[in-house]
């Protein structure tokens, strides 16, 4: 089977003869390993069996002699200490929001790397991306202590803002899925969470952002598209939201915050998980043979379908070499 015939059978939750799976790796990472193969073009090309085009401006480890990237939306990011996305100064207010420059979903460039990606790798489960994509954006704007207490104090500002946002995304999934209709699945960023649990509270996420979610996951299902949604920390309260709305494939499965065996037992043949393999402690800290203890239980538990391995996030810098390239060994093997 092709990479693309895995993933696809994964997210209808079928068997699959090996785990699909998909590495990304932060700046730091990447050398660490080019140092270990002693190989400059190590992580140059996807690896696994997905390929993520961005379609949000928010490139990554971009920055100008001051350590500083402003996106399409004039946000300017300080990379100064973290390369991979940093820090972000807002620029928008309640005051600005009638008035505020939002970017052309519809710009010649914007699916440039995208078309490049369908053409060279056609075997591979192709995934455009829109990272930041609703409240990510909207803290990214006002910042986030700013947007928080607004949730509470000045909602009115907040579903403006949201729907706004909303908007330029939705015409973002038209204008990508209408012009390129080889792309398998959207895939949607949005930290809704802490390692605590839902950042804002479920209550909140369902009066302010379930509604326009929905809008956002309808909308690439009118184009026949898998859903993929990547949300870091304790959200497994919101899995059946996601269900609910549309959701096919859920990112990162944080095992640090959340029992990711019994939760795929739970959603077997109603959701998708894609990460699983713990950045916190395994990869930095684990010993070859808990990575391989652990990788063992993952490829058991993908067999069934509805499973796609990947570490919980972009692989960080700590990564311990020789932990990573076990990891990519035993899935590029498939064993189980």
């Amino acid at each position: 089977m092709t990479g693309k015939e895995l993933v696809l059978s994964a997210l209808e939750h079928k068997p699959v003869p090996r785990t699909p799976y998909s590495i990304g790796l932060t700046e730091e990472a990447r050398a660490s390993m080019v140092a270990y193969y002693q190989d400059e073009s190590f992580g140059s090309e996807p690896i696994g069996d997905m390929v993520m085009s961005p379609v949000i401006k928010v490139e990554f480890g971009v920055r100008d002699a001051a350590g500083i990237y402003t996106d399409e939306f004039g946000v300017k990011w300080d990379r100064t200490r973290d390369p991979d996305i940093g820090i972000p100064r807002p620029c928008l207010t309640p005051d600005t929001l009638d008035n505020f420059a939002w970017p052309n979903p519809r710009s010649a460039d914007r699916f440039s790397v995208l078309e490049a990606n369908l053409a060279r790798y056609p075997d591979k489960f192709q995934i455009m991306g829109l990272d930041l994509s609703l409240y990510e954006r909207a803290w990214s704007l006002v910042g986030l202590e700013s947007l928080l207490i607004d949730m509470v104090a000045n909602q009115t500002f907040v579903e403006a803002l949201l729907d706004r946002i909303l908007e330029f995304n939705l015409g973002v999934v038209d204008a990508g899925l209408s012009r390129f209709p080889d792309v398998d699945a959207v895939y949607f960023g949005d930290d809704f969470g802490t390692q605590r649990g839902v950042v804002m509270g479920e209550q909140r996420w369902c009066e302010l952002l379930k509604p326009r979610l929905a809008k956002q996951y309808q909308r690439v299902k009118e184009h026949g598209k898998k859903v993929f949604i990547h949300s870091c920390g304790a959200v497994a309260d919101l899995f059946t939201h996601l269900v609910e709305i549309g959701v096919d494939c859920f990112n990162p499965f944080q095992p640090e915050v959340m029992d990711i065996y019994s939760l795929k037992n739970e959603y077997q043949g109603r959701l998708a998980f894609w990460g699983g393999i713990s950045t916190q402690r395994l990869l930095p800290f684990g010993t070859m043979d808990e990575v391989r203890e652990e990788l063992f239980k993952l490829q058991e538990m993908a067999t069934a379908g509805g499973y796609i391995a990947a570490p919980a996030h972009a692989i960080p810098g700590d990564a311990k070499p020789e932990n990573v390239a076990l990891m990519l060994e035993m899935l590029a093997k498939g064993s189980s």
